[in-house]
């Protein structure tokens, strides 16, 4: 009798779990209560990118001069076009997935699952009944949600959480946006190119305040932000927010996450923000609704985030957890997500693996664009390494020269004494794309020396990553 087995949300980690459950001879059944494809495919990682294109056409066309082309009138954007297209992106690949389910022969159900044991899930229908999934094993896949604070009360209209400004039908002219992690920088840069005037509130004391991003990054990504007249409040907070005759003011305060000493006097100022809408772009929050945890036994952190053992099993045995859903204690990447499921799978089919949290790549979708992999200059250090880095501007690219995309720098982290890769950390164009090969080099242990000896095609931005190795090599 084939392994039955039971998959609770359909994001990137539960549709790989059961694409490759299914493929493994199990029975498979996926429940989802909103949509095939969860947070990445619907209201975020594709979403985003497909407005960040229609930006980068939009601003490729204020700059045809450059390339001697000449275009009559001035570019606009049409946002309900841009929103259709955006939503025909996501329809198609939500498609896909269910003629992925339809080969494979999982089973999708519609509706929200509670976890009984590992045995039994209970799904509420969206008409009220309620069904019984029989099984062998559990999977939970819920991901994550937004984070509303009570400074921050969205309405949908003039204060928007990251989910509803993405279907945003209108370019507002004057916009805040309070955050400036990777969502609420993604959105600045996007919706700056259609038009508005942009100013992000970052309560930390530089953009992009994330481990794995090396200062550098943040440093150039401010640089070229101001350049693009978006502005940066840093160490400042919201404080408060009002709606009034058709406008919101957020009240901005000295931030309460920075010692005193490290705010500088004109952050400590008060200030009010004037602007016609608000993106809320700040944290996530377990999806853990009416999933049943605590009556099923299963251990959360405090913040109501899963816990799970290095085989990614939870406190019940039979019932295991992986992606968004297991909080920021691991990696909340879609692609994490996607590898953990190939591991709780092959874990419950008899293996002992264990997922690689060490080699990740990411991709921020600013402009220009960071990719990153490894440690940072910092991490390494602070890990006890004998650290040595080396840059090389894009700028010195025949090819970056060619494509008309100067801003940008190579960095790599290496250990001085044996050569060998700790970290890469790109901005500049195709960052993102250009970070794989630094993540396969960090996977096969290789040195800046094997990275500087590898051929590289010329012209080609790739020929940063061996520059910068050449550098560090010499």
């Amino acid at each position: 009798m084939a392994l039955r087995i039971t998959v609770i949300g359909a994001g990137p980690g539960g549709y790989t779990a059961a694409f490759d459950a299914a493929k493994r001879g199990a029975e498979v059944t996926l429940v989802e209560s909103k949509w095939l494809g969860g947070t990445c495919l619907n209201c975020g990682c594709i979403p985003t990118k497909t407005l960040k294109s229609s930006a980068e056409v939009l601003e490729n066309i204020r700059r045809a001069s450059e390339f001697g082309v000449t275009c009559d009138g001035v570019p606009s954007v049409d946002m309900p076009a841009v929103i259709a297209r955006k939503r025909k992106v996501s329809e198609t690949l939500r498609g896909g997935l269910e003629k992925s389910c339809a080969k494979l022969k999982v089973k999708v159900i519609m509706g929200r699952g509670q976890v009984i044991n590992a045995g039994l899930v209970k799904v509420t229908m969206p008409d009220g009944s309620v069904q019984d999934v029989e099984g062998d094993r559990v999977i939970i896949a819920t991901g994550s949600n937004v984070l509303n604070l009570p400074s921050l009360p969205v309405d949908g209209k003039y204060i928007l959480s990251s989910d509803e400004a993405l279907e945003l039908d209108h370019v507002p002219a004057r916009l805040v946006i309070v955050g400036g992690g990777v969502v609420g920088t993604e959105l600045a840069f996007i919706f700056r190119a259609f038009g508005s005037e942009v100013t992000i509130v970052e309560g930390q004391n530089r953009l992009l305040p994330v481990p794995s991003v090396d200062e550098e990054m943040s440093k150039l990504l401010l640089r070229e932000a101001k350049k693009k007249g978006i502005k940066v409040e840093l160490c400042r907070t919201v404080n408060s927010t009002k709606v009034e005759d058709g406008k919101v003011y957020a009240e901005l305060g000295p931030s309460p996450f920075l010692a005193p000493e490290l705010v500088p006097a004109s952050a400590k100022k008060p200030a009010t923000l004037e602007a016609d809408c608000l993106f809320m772009t700040i944290g996530r929050v377990a999806n853990s609704s009416g999933l049943g945890l605590a009556e099923a036994g299963i251990t959360t952190d405090k913040r109501g985030y899963i816990t799970v053992n290095d085989q990614l099993e939870t406190s019940v045995p039979g019932i295991y957890a992986i992606g968004d859903i297991l909080g920021p204690a691991r990696i909340m990447l879609a692609h994490m997500a996607s590898a953990e499921a190939h591991v709780a799978v092959a874990n419950i089919f008899g293996a002992n693996e264990k997922p690689n949290y060490d080699v990740v790549p990411s991709g921020i979708f600013a402009s220009p664009e960071i990719g990153d992999v490894g440690l940072t200059e910092a991490q390494a250090k602070a890990k006890g390494f004998d650290v040595i880095t080396s840059e090389f501007q894009f700028r010195e690219l025949g090819k970056a020269q060619a494509m008309g995309e100067l801003p940008g720098v190579f960095k790599l982290v290496a250990d001085k004494t044996s050569g060998k890769l700790l970290g890469a950390h790109f901005a500049g164009a195709h960052a993102t794309d250009l970070i794989a090969e630094c993540a396969l080099a960090l996977q096969l242990g290789a040195t800046v020396a094997d990275i500087a000896g590898t051929i590289h095609a010329h012209p080609t931005l790739a020929e940063g990553i061996m520059e910068a190795a050449a550098n560090m090599a010499q």
